[in-house]
């Protein structure tokens, strides 16, 4: 449906499938999904890592590094076209007959109208921000400081694209089959020959008042061929006039300082309240539209109403567009329904719902959650069990390795060569202390739904199998205490996350990970755990799943299951990165890093760009120093030999994100690590 181009190469492309695609070298990189209908535009801002996409479902999306960072609306119908104004703002129009200016922040700076039709296409004119549009209308609009200053008229109904060059022609394709260019400029003009030539078959067009561009027209109160000979007002001006009973339809030419014939009108309005009960206002057709006068002396106002609006809330509507006291608000609702005679369409009882936003949107007190995880027990604040306390720091010795706090590494190698990435393998959470998980587990148990309580079996059943996965390999935990485990992940949520420490720390065993992640269940397991990775979920639950969820790379089966489920569980985990809680951002950090790794090994494009996509937005919030070293050996290790991907984080804007860690100095593997993708990039 639409394509534009961006920096070192980089494509975006919208489709029928209501996705667009981002593509380098003819290889798409990532998929942007999130619209509900056809992308009909799309543009890549200056920026780096910043996309637009515009959609058949009246929506705009604002995209960074591969996610929908904001939602714009306003558009009554399907937005057509995009153009760049500069950093921070761009257009938009659409098949309301609108043009609107947003900035990147969701703001809708102005609304222009103009055209009569839908509008398909929009241009800016090179160092400013006037502009060109074309639509449905038969017209080519030229808009210079929000005023439609010209307008030119093809002979042809439907005017598909407009583009305006380097040099400020413009270049439009209409429905003909024909592509025409105009200009300003005299050593540019067309011969005289071909000028009237084209004045000759705009002459013989004919213009069919069902696009509501001429109004209500009755022909007996036109005035003859003497209405040409006044001048006209502005440049674009139309007159219509009566000869030998035909109407024909002439435009002032400001240049020529004459009035051209742009074709004779055929048909009767489809946009009146005589013919169709319609009228055409600010581009949307209505039922009403009403002249307010709200004080002798005033201005007047335009009150647009259809029938199966609510006459109190168009009123307010009204009231709050117009800047106008509310104490109308009656006044106004009840002229509405004595000059509708009442009519009206559907129930229009606000219910329980709220009027403006519909119902149950806002709760109040809905979530009493104080979104930190206290020191102590973040339930019965006894301070004795801290889900995976134990494994929260890491060593800052300079003899041991950087993720693990074991004794592979050593800091002063770090400046002679690369002993960060490419990772080949996965980073798990293992320290633990299986005594106060268990304690707690035995404490939690008695508030457990009674179906689901364990018994003293049960509890011995789990104590074997922590002890098996903890300490040894060579033993296979039993098929009953892997059924008891699956039993206590699935208490209620308030609880449950002592469970979910045993089942992290239980998955890194090979007999755990096939059991848990095999082709029948992992499915399954892997939807239980994404359930928790909600932002309004209990953030224990949500640190000890995204812990779980990187250390089933520890074998492989685990491995496939995240793999084929990369999408889902992506997308669910970096919600995560807004969660004010350190260690969750490094357990997050540690399952990119994971995905890195497992990508290295092989030639996937599209998971490739997906991971790049989450480092980038996790960077923009993370702080903890950690996770950002997890961030940056992941982005290295995707980098490594690929020079594909080198360029598309370049056009995510990672090179910019990274650069600050530079000056870091503790802990010196930030900075080290830095430097060394910055020399990748």
């Amino acid at each position: 449906c639409s394509l534009s181009s961006g920096k070192f190469g980089t494509l975006l492309s919208g489709s029928w499938d209501t996705t667009a695609k981002v593509w380098l070298n003819d290889k798409c990189m990532m998929t942007l999904q999130g619209h509900t209908a056809a992308v009909w535009a799309v543009k890549i801002l200056p920026e780096q890592g910043l996309m637009l996409t515009g959609s058949a479902d009246k929506t705009i999306k604002l995209w960074k590094a591969g996610r929908c960072e904001r939602t714009f609306t306003g558009h009554e119908d399907c937005v057509r076209g995009l153009a760049i104004l500069s950093e921070t703002e761009f257009l938009s129009c659409a098949n309301d007959a609108s043009i609107r200016r947003w900035n990147v922040n969701g703001e809708c700076l102005q609304v222009y109208y103009g055209h009569t039709n839908y509008i398909y296409s929009i241009s800016v004119f090179p160092q400013c921000k006037d502009f060109v549009s074309s639509g449905e209308d038969r017209s080519v609009r030229i808009w210079r400081q929000g005023e439609c200053t010209q307008t030119i008229r093809l002979p042809a109904q439907s005017v598909w694209c407009c583009c305006v060059l380097d040099n400020g022609d413009i270049v439009v394709g209409a429905s003909d089959g024909i592509i025409r260019v105009f200009t300003e400029s005299l050593e540019r003009t067309a011969s005289p020959e071909e000028i009237q030539a084209f004045e000759n078959e705009l002459s013989q067009a004919t213009i069919s008042t069902k696009t509501g561009d001429l109004g209500d027209i009755n022909a007996d109160d036109l005035p003859g061929r003497e209405h040409l000979e006044e001048p006209g007002t502005r440049d674009g001006q139309t007159r219509l006039i009566k000869d030998d009973g035909k109407v024909e339809a002439y435009q002032w030419s400001v240049s020529e300082g004459r009035w051209v014939k742009i074709g004779d009108v055929v048909g009767s309005s489809g946009a009146t309240q005589q013919t169709s009960g319609k009228v055409l206002f600010e581009g949307k057709e209505y039922d009403f539209v009403f002249t307010i006068d709200v004080n002798e002396n005033g201005p007047s106002y335009k009150l647009p109403y259809n029938i199966s609006d609510d006459p109190w809330l168009t009123a307010y509507n009204f009231l709050q567009k117009n800047d106008l006291n509310s104490g109308f608000l009656d006044q106004v609702a009840n002229f509405i329904l004595d000059n509708t005679k009442g009519q009206t369409l559907g129930d229009t009882s606000p219910g329980f719902s709220d009027p403006f936003t519909g119902s149950g949107r806002y709760v109040p007190g809905s979530s009493s959650e104080s979104g930190t995880l206290p020191s102590g027990d973040p339930f019965t604040g006894s301070g004795r069990y801290v889900p995976g306390s134990a494994s929260n720091t890491v060593a800052s010795s300079s003899g041991v390795d950087p993720f693990t706090g074991r004794g592979a590494y050593q800091s002063g190698a770090a400046k002679a060569e690369n002993i960060y990435f490419p990772k080949k393998e996965a980073v798990t959470f293992d320290q633990a202390n299986p005594t106060q998980i268990l304690g707690k587990l035995k404490e939690l148990n008695g508030s457990a739904p009674e179906e689901q309580k364990l018994t003293e079996d049960d509890l011995i059943l789990l104590e074997k199998m922590l002890s098996v996965t903890c300490n040894t390999l060579t033993e296979t935990p039993t098929a009953l205490q892997l059924q008891t485990l699956w039993k206590v992940i699935n208490w209620p949520e308030d609880i449950v996350f002592p469970a979910l420490d045993i089942l992290r720390l239980s998955i890194r065993h090979p007999s755990v990970n096939e059991n848990f992640c095999s082709e029948k269940d992992g499915i399954q397991f892997c939807g239980h755990l994404l359930k928790f990775l909600y932002p309004e979920g209990k953030q224990a639950n949500q640190l000890l799943a995204l812990r779980t969820l990187s250390n089933c790379f520890a074998s492989q089966s685990g491995q496939r299951l995240m793999m084929s489920q990369r999408d889902s569980i992506m997308s669910q985990a970096i919600e995560m990165k807004l969660c004010s809680n350190k260690n969750i951002h490094i357990a997050l950090a540690t399952l990119t890093l994971n995905y890195a790794a497992c990508l290295h090994k092989i030639n996937n494009i599209e998971g490739k760009a997906q991971c790049l996509s989450v480092i980038s937005t996790v960077m923009e919030v993370v702080q903890d120093l950690e996770a950002i070293f997890r961030l940056l050996v992941a982005l290295g290790t995707i980098l490594s030999d690929d020079t594909n991907d080198v360029q598309l984080a370049k056009s995510l804007g990672v090179d910019s994100q990274i650069k600050k860690y530079v000056s870091v100095s503790e802990p010196a593997k930030v900075n080290e690590c830095c430097r060394l993708v910055l020399n990748m990039l």
